[in-house]
């Protein structure tokens, strides 16, 4: 057990992990389910592993590329519970902004024939971008 818990101090001094993904690492490593258990439950009592820091840190990483429904999606495929994303989401800021930012940074103006509002709809909508805020964007409203 103790070497199980300092493989899992090394992993968690690089990056944080969601339990889930710290579990699926360390899965090899262990001689039994239980003592896994054991180890991350020790590890989260101490608060040295914790989803909902995970889950802040992910929103704050990638919350400038990515809309909430994509970030949602990542950290839900990571095993973090929906009421932890929840609260996690408002650190990104608003998605609106985010939106208009990531799609100033690709195209060049609004677009000008539906060939190319459809290009640009495509693509908001595979960052996660809520039908709202592209709506918003591609209207050109709130531009600053």
């Amino acid at each position: 057990m103790p070497e199980l818990r300092v493989r899992a101090l090394q992993l968690l001094t690089r990056r944080e992990y969601s339990r889930a993904a710290l579990k699926a690492k360390l899965a090899a490593h262990a001689e039994s389910e239980e003592e896994l258990d054991a180890v991350l439950d020790s590890l989260q009592a101490e608060r040295l592993l914790s989803d909902q820091r995970y889950a802040t840190e992910r929103v704050v990483a990638r919350g400038s590329r990515y809309g909430n429904a994509r970030l949602r999606q990542e950290l839900r495929r990571q095993g973090v519970a929906d009421d932890e994303i929840a609260a996690a989401l408002p650190e990104a800021g608003d998605e609106g902004e985010r939106c208009r930012q990531v799609w100033q940074r690709k195209f060049s103006g609004l677009p000008a024939n539906p060939e190319e509002r459809a290009r640009q709809l495509r693509f908001l909508q595979y960052r996660g971008f809520s039908a709202a805020a592209i709506g918003r964007v591609l209207r050109g409203e709130d531009e600053s």
